[in-house]
């Protein structure tokens, strides 16, 4: 499985994901470059920027239920 079919796995669970996550779950370095990835096969993806309790500054992703429905609908056809 690559790295963006994992990150697309894990979205479709109807879960969030954030860089330190995919690194700690996945070895994922850059899951950005996935996420672009991801967008540029036509799924939508949320972000959100958030900022840790240490100060610094770090993206959320997630699908938005109806995404994740559509998404399964198109992989069945």
């Amino acid at each position: 499985m690559t790295q963006t079919e994992m990150i697309l796995e894990h979205l479709m669970k109807g879960r969030s994901i954030t860089p330190l996550e995919a690194l700690n779950s996945y070895k994922i370095f850059r899951l950005g470059a996935r996420i672009y990835d991801l967008r540029s096969r036509g799924i939508r993806i949320e972000t959100e920027n958030a900022k840790g309790s240490n100060g610094k500054h770090f993206a959320r992703y997630w699908m938005e239920p109806e995404e994740i429905e559509r998404v399964k609908r198109e992989v069945a056809a």
